[in-house]
């Protein structure tokens, strides 16, 4: 193809040729004003002058006609697939594709696209974005996007240089019945009910006799809890008080109806902390000495921690004469604290306690009730534990874990974790707080007296000391804890003798784990989830080998082998199939864990709706054809006209080229111009003259 165009390339700048230009039409005009004979001679001359100026050349150019490029956007996202939208994508994809295939001087790019990662939903307009930055934009002759119309990122609609289609799967009659979770917290505290905002809502063409109300089921932790019937179409304020710390997985789903195009979005997940308000500690110390301010700082420096403490400054037997009011600030509420209140701590502390009459033989048998209850009791031994006044001569004993033989031991040792402690969640890793010595073990500081005791059968001793003799004993009595610390020694690590150690990690750890904290539970099974991976701990006093049973939202079953990462505790890391409450399962442990959002984009709305797409659409003056109503037509428009219509689509021509020649040659040579000037400038003399 050869194609020919006068150019020019001025002797002289543009604007010093409109200034000649002016000057001459000036001349001309005051010419023809005086009446001269030859003014257009003049004008004739000054034009003659100001092409050859000008410079004007012929150019002649060899072009290679290029193709129009077509983008063609399929969208495959989660819900492409409902109903029969993946036949009706695949058909329309089809007949497009060989339409466009067919045409002469026509190139197709296509482009799929699937769920974006992290619920980002369907992309499709940053797909086209992207493929159109790709594309020389002069080739490109309209966008063609088969897709539901649930575009979640219309932001990145880019501005097409042609027409812009879209081809609408789904149907006109198509509807839905969606649960919304408009509001939940991610923490709550324990016992205090907090409100949940819900909706049941239909979308899309809803048949007669649906009904306006809906059954509503609530799950705890994969376990039905409770039924509501629900109105359809208005917000549901829903209170619910959660029942334990830590993760508290809750479940509404309402029942899947017949002609809805999903029931994925029928069931919503939630995951709520359970945290205590206030953790209330009573701490009665015996008297005073070096580590009763360790136990005080400890629970003080915890802002969740609600602390009451008492020390008993002098017993009652000693009399030296010293007025009592002068003693204590307030008189000891032995009987609000003991009969009234007690119920109401989360841990009792008796540190160095011993039994002088002040509280009575009945106080002590509330605080054994209380434990067997579900309280938790802990107990730091000093020399008056292995005395007659011991608080294990109570009827505590019956609660505690230990007995002891009335020996004290007055010499140095180094605490060391047993077996079992490597294992337990209180002094699992505590030798990594300390720098190991020579022989390996963990260089603490050492303690100087030790309360010979021996362990009951089915305690757990996870801290030994002279001999291997127990020294931190733990056991679950009832529904409490009971927790017994052989040494009052403790206090030498905070003060860094010897070395210190970790002894604000260790009570720490003791006083949570006393207090139920779901973190520091010797048997769990636990999972955490973010996106699709999902990994699965188990943790166990036990040994042996370890597996889960996962069962999915489809009532799928699979089961993973664990791994051993350290001592009592095992992981596996799966990759889920599918968004939704999986239940795991081992021995009696079970658990349960949510894969994805509450509500996954690609199923908040699940109707085919243009609304979405027509801005784009409208601008770029193409059309929405429902795939239902067949594969649209494809045809040629001219640049600016509608490129849509009653059952077809327009792509507009670009008559796109590339040069792959140009020959340049001047339109008249100079000579031929500075002759005509010189004859037309005497031809207008001589008219002049002779006319004069």
């Amino acid at each position: 193809m050869t194609a020919s165009d006068v150019i020019f390339d001025p002797l002289l700048p543009w604007p010093v040729l409109a200034l000649g230009a002016a000057v001459a039409l000036l001349a001309v005009g005051f010419a023809a004003w005086r009446g001269l004979a030859g003014w257009w001679l003049r004008a004739l001359t000054a034009a003659a002058v100001l092409v050859a100026l000008a410079n004007p050349s012929l150019q002649h150019e060899n072009r290679t006609p290029l193709s129009d490029i077509v983008l063609l956007v399929t969208d495959r996202s989660a819900s492409q697939h409902l109903s029969d939208r993946d036949a009706q994508t695949t058909k329309a994809v089809a007949g497009l594709t060989a339409q466009l295939k067919a045409m002469p001087n026509v190139e197709l790019r296509t482009v799929t696209v699937g769920d974006a990662p992290g619920d980002g939903g369907s992309l499709v307009m940053g797909a086209l974005s992207d493929a159109l930055a790709e594309e020389p934009r002069a080739r490109v002759a309209g966008a063609i996007v088969v897709t539901d119309g649930q575009v979640h990122d219309m932001a990145r609609a880019p501005g097409l240089p042609a027409p812009l289609n879209v081809v609408l799967t789904g149907h006109s009659t198509d509807w839905d019945r969606r649960l919304i979770v408009k509001s939940a917290p991610a923490f709550a505290i324990l016992g205090e009910p907090v409100t949940l905002r819900l909706r049941v809502e239909d979308q899309g063409k809803v048949p007669a006799g649906i009904g306006d109300t809906a059954q509503l089921t609530v799950s705890l932790d994969g376990e039905p809890v409770r039924t509501y019937t629900v109105p359809v179409g208005h917000d549901l304020n829903l209170p619910v008080t959660l029942p334990h710390g830590g993760l508290n997985v809750l479940q509404f789903q309402t029942a899947a109806l017949p002609g809805e195009l999903t029931d994925r979005n029928n069931a919503a997940v939630v995951q709520i902390n359970g945290v205590r308000d206030r953790l209330r500690v009573l701490l009665v110390s015996g008297e005073p000495y070096q580590g009763e301010r360790v136990w005080r700082n400890l629970l003080k420096s915890d802002a969740s921690v609600d602390l009451v403490h008492f020390t008993i400054l002098r017993p009652p037997e000693k009399e030296d004469g010293v007025p009592v009011n002068e003693l204590a600030l307030i008189a000891f509420p032995t009987h609000e604290l003991f009969v009234e209140k007690v119920k109401s701590f989360d841990l009792i502390i008796f540190d160095r306690y011993r039994r002088r009459g002040i509280l009575p033989t009945e106080y002590l048998d509330n605080v054994r009730n209380y434990v067997l209850n579900g309280g938790a009791v802990l107990v730091e031994a000093g020399p008056e534990f292995g005395s007659a006044d011991s608080l294990y001569r109570s009827p505590l004993a019956e609660v505690m874990p230990i007995t002891p033989t009335s020996r004290i031991i007055e010499q140095g040792f180094q605490p060391q974790i047993t077996d079992l402690g490597q294992r337990h969640p209180v002094t699992e890793g505590l030798q990594d707080f300390a720098p190991k010595g020579k022989d390996g073990a963990p260089g603490w500081g050492r303690w100087f007296r030790q309360v010979e005791m021996t362990a009951a059968p089915g305690a757990q001793t996870v801290m030994s000391g002279v001999d291997g003799k127990p020294l931190l004993v733990l056991a679950h009595e009832g529904k409490g804890r009971v927790a017994v610390l052989g040494s009052d020694q403790a206090w030498l690590w905070s003060r860094g003798v010897e070395g210190g150690g970790p002894q604000l990690e260790l009570l720490r750890r003791l006083a949570h784990w006393m207090m139920k904290e779901p973190a520091l539970e010797e048997e769990a099974l636990t999972a955490s989830a973010v996106g699709q991976d999902v990994t699965i701990t188990r943790r166990s006093l036990t040994e042996g080998d370890r597996q889960v049973t996962v069962t999915g939202p489809d009532g799928k079953t699979v089961v993973l082998p664990m791994k051993e990462v350290s001592p009592g505790r095992w992981t596996v890391l799966w990759h889920a199939p599918d968004m939704g409450l999986y239940k795991l399962a081992q021995g009696d442990l079970k658990a349960v864990v949510g894969v994805g959002p509450a509500a996954p984009k690609e199923f908040e709305e699940t109707i085919a709706t243009p609304d979405k797409l027509a801005p784009a659409v409208a601008v770029h003056r193409g059309g929405i054809l429902r795939a239902e109503d067949g594969v649209p037509e494809v045809r040629l428009v001219r640049p600016g006209a509608a490129a849509a219509g009653r059952g077809w689509i327009g792509i507009t021509p670009r008559n796109a080229y590339v040069t792959t020649d140009v020959r340049v040659q001047p339109l008249l040579p100079a000579w031929a111009l500075l002759l005509l000037a010189s004859l037309l400038a005497v031809s207008a003399w001589l008219v002049e003259g002779r006319r004069r």
